[in-house]
């Protein structure tokens, strides 16, 4: 159970346990009817806070602004904002993640905009982008308008999931939009029955976790 306490007249909030942010993102469900052409993949509870506690670790959540890149139903926009991320928004093509998503935000408690949008015009940046992409199982090159608009948009960091067959053209894709990858490392990705054409329970997936740092040095 989390406590909070007062300062100099002022309720200050205890740090979230990293138990307690599985909880609270296992809370936040997945889509009530994924969209395969739009791989709805939910990232699994672990794996988005193995992600955000990574970026909290660097001081990328506390008071900086966060953007989430094809975010469905929320874990990692509402994740940050758990963490004390703001102002946080989240950006996804499909009106009924956006819905659900504002939802489950509210259930946390916790102040995250919705938009329902497509990052490849998302024009507005923020401090840190932080995105679980199409892996490009259904359609090649899925991910690669997220990874583009994931390095134009923050101005300090990316913190991302990818499929570990792309590793070469995401560094690829870092190089060429001169962003500074400062690590690559597994996490542990159980994909469940999603679609109609999944005929096993779950699989495991061999996923990356990467952080991108984007800022440019004078």
């Amino acid at each position: 159970m989390r406590h909070d306490t007062v300062k100099g007249g002022t309720h200050v909030r205890a740090p979230m346990r990293r138990s307690e942010l599985i909880r609270a993102l296992g809370r936040v469900a997945p889509p009530s009817r994924p969209r395969a052409d739009l791989e709805q993949v939910v990232s699994p509870p672990e794996a988005a806070a193995e992600l955000l506690f990574s970026a909290l670790a660097a001081g990328d959540v506390e008071g900086r602004s966060v953007l989430d890149l094809g975010s469905g139903t929320g874990r990692l926009a509402i994740g940050a904002a758990l963490l004390g991320a703001g102002p946080v928004v989240g950006v996804d093509m499909d009106p009924d993640s956006v819905t659900a998503a504002e939802a489950a935000a509210r259930a946390e408690g916790v102040t995250v905009e919705f938009v329902a949008g497509d990052v490849t015009t998302w024009a507005r940046p923020a401090d840190v982008v932080v995105m679980n992409p199409p892996f490009g199982a259904q359609r090649a090159h899925a991910d690669r308008p997220f990874w583009d608009a994931a390095f134009r948009l923050a101005r300090h960091s990316v913190y991302a999931f990818g499929l570990a067959d792309s590793r070469t053209f995401i560094a690829r894709r870092a190089v060429a939009a001169e962003a500074h990858v400062l690590s690559t490392r597994p996490v542990a990705w159980e994909l469940p029955r999603t679609f109609p054409h999944h005929t096993r329970r779950q699989v495991a997936l061999d996923v990356d976790l990467w952080a991108v740092r984007t800022e440019r040095t004078p």
